[in-house]
């Protein structure tokens, strides 16, 4: 029996790797999001008004984008899961016919 490569441990890798990218823009946005609104916090009070209404914006940037963290971070667990169990997978296989 020959194994060539393992698929499924490479799948759990690029899973892994999806998750922490997606984390990391999630976070980029969130950090863009403040440093911006630290900047326009000292405006005029004509600008306050319309800056509200960008407020409620943002918040919802800001749940959508923690919600974006959050699924990198289950994707991240999973993709280990995946790869964790192909090896243990291939490891019984090499012990089974050795």
């Amino acid at each position: 029996m020959e194994i060539s490569g393992n698929t499924a441990f490479y799948a759990g890798l690029s899973t892994i790797q999806t998750g922490q990218n997606r984390v990391d823009q999630a976070a980029g946005q969130i950090a863009n999001n403040t440093i911006e609104r630290s900047v326009t916090s000292q405006s005029s009070d004509a600008q306050v008004d319309r800056l509200r209404s960008v407020d409620r914006s943002q918040q919802s940037d800001l749940a959508s984008n923690m919600v974006e963290m959050s699924q990198g971070k289950f994707q991240v667990e999973l993709g280990a899961k995946v790869a964790k169990a192909s090896d243990e997978v291939l490891g019984t296989l090499i012990d089974t016919f050795a």
